[in-house]
């Protein structure tokens, strides 16, 4: 699953992307510092896995992970190739999902470049450029659905739904806000449109701004990310780059002497992973204690899937705890004494949070 990271040149698209990942890429004072796209694997935080080291007594701990793409800088006129637009587009069309950085700090001494820090102007340019992208797209799809028609491999309805996706688009609204039926959102996603992918907004922000708790650019920010339904987490790239090369123990005595529970940079992952609708499976022993990654609605087997497929093809059953009834009852066995454990077939579906062991023949 990969999180693309988009914005305007000089937003702390790659300071942000530095901060997450710990790699030092290029975050200089100039549009286009980043050409092609910056690549990295990132650990998605989880208490849980050093709750369970310690009742297994291991030393092995393995996150989920999602992966993260810096890309390239978009500026108007980007849907018709300017800066580099087609590019630019190339590389979010190959994302799942997006993180919107908007720049919401004031520094003289970094251009901006529509010359004045305007989140709102910002977050349309970019939206515009998007749609006018997908509008390229939904128009090809048309020529292609009449052509369909005549060769009655199409019908008046899907005519309709190009109409629809049209008019929709030319209202500047992009499709993820658009009503769509089961059959209609399969259309959309086999186009890959670019503004049907889920979006979260960073809001980059001053030091300040955690100090004073307020800021006038970010309050417009979380104003348009209420409009659209979408969830705008404040951060300062700046300073968390900065927190992101301290060694564990300082970063928590920092933070909390900063007055903050949790970076930024965690609550970000942590959104990504939720707004790609993924959730975390475990399982612990003395060996090693690990998170699994799957898809919300997956089925036990499924999961066994992603361990081995000799799991899956042997499967039996999966014993199933929840991270919570485990911490409250110490150890399997104490819960499986209690009625706790419980024993579960195939179309059982995996809960974040689960703790499994999976049966099965060899």
């Amino acid at each position: 699953m990969k999180i693309g990271i988009v914005g305007l040149p000089n937003v702390g698209k790659s300071a942000l992307f530095n901060a997450l990942t710990g790699a030092q890429v290029n975050s200089e004072n100039y549009p286009f510092c980043t050409v092609e796209p910056n690549i990295s694997v990132v650990k998605v935080p989880d208490e849980r896995l050093e709750s369970l080291a310690s009742i297994y007594n291991t030393q092995k701990i393995i996150n989920a992970v999602i992966e993260f793409v810096d890309i390239a800088g978009l500026v108007r006129g980007a849907s018709k190739g300017e800066g580099l637009g087609n590019k630019f587009l190339s590389h979010i069309r190959e994302v799942d999902a997006i993180v919107h950085v908007v720049r919401c700090f004031t520094d003289a001494d970094i251009i901006h470049v529509n010359g004045n820090i305007n989140p709102e102007n910002d977050i349309k340019t970019i939206n515009i450029e998007l749609i006018l992208s997908d509008l390229e797209t939904a128009e090809k799809y048309l020529e292609k659905t009449k052509k369909s028609i005549k060769s009655g491999q199409a019908n008046e309805e899907d005519l309709a739904f190009c109409s629809k996706l049209i008019s929709w688009l030319e209202a500047s609204n992009p499709i993820r806000l658009l009503q769509l039926s089961e059959s209609e959102e399969k259309i959309v996603k086999n186009l890959h449109f670019l503004t049907f992918k889920p979006v979260i907004y960073v809001a980059n922000v001053n030091e300040t701004y955690f100090l004073q708790k307020t800021d006038n650019n970010y309050i417009k920010v979380k104003e348009i990310s209420k409009e659209e339904n979408t969830l705008v987490i404040p951060i300062c790239a700046e300073f968390e780059s900065q927190v992101a090369l301290m060694d564990p123990a300082e970063k928590y005595e920092f933070l909390k002497d900063a007055g903050i529970q949790e970076s930024g940079l965690n609550k970000l992952i942590k959104s990504c992973y939720k707004l790609l609708k993924l959730v975390s499976f475990l399982t612990a022993g003395p060996t090693e204690v690990r998170a699994w990654t799957v898809s919300e609605g997956t089925k036990a087997n499924e999961a066994a899937g992603k361990i081995h497929t000799d799991i899956q093809r042997g499967f039996i059953r999966a014993e199933v705890i929840s991270y919570e009834n485990l911490i409250k009852y110490g150890s399997i066995s104490v819960a499986k004494d209690k009625g706790i454990l419980a024993s579960e077939g195939k179309e059982y579906i995996v809960k974040d949070g689960d703790i499994i062991l999976f049966r099965f023949n060899v």
